[in-house]
C-alpha cells in the first residue's frame, strides 16, 4: 500500500499550488483540443504501415491503465492540493490520449471493434502498481516518465513521416501535452530540490538507476512490443540517456557529480 504524504511545509505546498495554477491556466488558454473537431479524421490513411499501427496500439494500451495510475497515486498526495489537483487534471488529458488513439485505430481501419474490445480486456486483466511507496520518488519518476513519453510520441510521429495526416495531428497534440506534463513535474522536482536537496538528489539517483518504460512489464507481450519500438528507433537506451536523463539534469541545474553513487545507466 502507498504511504500517505506526510504534512509538508506550508511554503512548499503554496509553491506547488502556484505551479499548478500557472500550468492549468496556461492549458485552458492555449492547449485544449477537441477529439472530434481538431483532428482531420477524413484524412486517415488505411494503407499506413501496420508496424506504425502496432506501436499506436502499444501506446493506447499503456494509456488504458489510467484507473490504476490515478487510484494508486492519489492516496499519496491527498493532503497536497497542488499535487492532487494536478493528478486530476493530468488524468483528464491522459483519458483524451487513450480515446484519440483508440479512435484513430478504428477510423483508420487498422483495428476492428472486436479487436479493440480484446485489447481492452487484455489490459484490464493486469494491474499497474506504484514503483515507489515514497511520494517524493513518485514525483521524480513521473517527471522522467513524462519526458520519456514525449520522446516516444515525437519519434513515432517522425516514423510515420506525415503519411497519415490524421495520425500526424493526433501525435502532435499528444506530444504537446506530454511536453507540458514533463515541464510541470520538473518544476515540482525543482521545488523539492530547494526544500530538501539531499533527499531529492537521492530520489533522482534512485529513479534514473531503475527506470523502465511501463510496456516492459505491464503488457503480456511487452518485451516483443518494446523490441519493435527499439527496432523502429522510437525509443532505446541511447535516447533515454541523451534525450531524457541528461537534459533533465541540465534543466534542473544538476551534474552527474550531484547524483554520484551507483552509476546512472539507461533503461533496461
Amino acid at each position: 500500500m502507498a504511504l500517505p504524504l506526510t504534512p509538508e511545509d506550508p511554503q512548499v505546498q503554496a509553491k506547488i499550488w502556484n505551479v499548478f495554477r500557472d500550468y492549468f491556466d496556461l492549458a485552458e488558454k492555449k492547449r485544449r483540443w477537441n477529439i472530434n473537431d481538431d483532428i482531420p479524421w477524413e484524412k486517415c490513411n488505411p494503407g499506413l504501415d501496420p508496424a506504425i499501427a502496432d506501436v499506436v496500439q502499444t501506446f493506447c494500451m499503456i494509456e488504458l491503465f489510467l484507473p490504476d495510475y490515478l487510484s494508486k497515486q492519489l492516496p499519496q498526495v491527498r493532503g497536497n492540493k497542488g499535487r492532487a489537483w494536478m493528478l486530476a487534471s493530468w488524468g483528464y488529458e491522459e483519458a483524451k490520449h487513450s480515446m484519440v488513439l483508440n479512435d484513430w485505430l478504428l477510423k483508420g481501419k487498422h483495428r476492428t471493434e472486436e479487436q479493440i474490445v480484446d485489447m481492452e480486456n487484455s489490459v484490464f486483466e493486469r494491474e499497474w502498481s506504484l514503483k515507489y511507496n515514497d511520494p517524493l520518488a513518485t514525483v521524480v519518476y513521473t517527471m522522467v516518465q513524462e519526458v520519456a513519453t514525449r520522446v516516444n510520441y515525437r519519434n513515432l510521429r517522425k516514423a510515420a513521416n506525415g503519411r497519415c495526416p490524421a495520425l500526424d495531428s493526433v501525435l502532435e497534440v499528444i506530444q504537446i501535452d506530454e511536453a507540458a506534463h514533463g515541464h510541470f513535474f520538473r518544476q515540482l522536482v525543482s521545488v523539492y530540490l530547494e526544500h530538501d536537496r539531499a533527499a531529492t538528489l537521492e530520489r533522482i539517483r534512485m529513479v534514473l538507476n531503475s527506470f523502465t518504460m511501463p510496456a516492459d512489464h505491464l503488457l503480456a507481450d511487452g518485451r516483443q512490443r518494446v523490441a519493435k519500438i527499439k527496432a523502429m528507433k522510437i525509443f532505446d537506451e541511447g535516447m533515454f540517456l541523451n534525450e531524457v536523463a541528461t537534459p533533465l539534469l541540465n534543466q534542473l541545474g544538476l551534474t552527474r557529480a550531484d547524483i554520484r553513487g551507483p552509476k546512472v545507466h539507461a533503461v533496461r
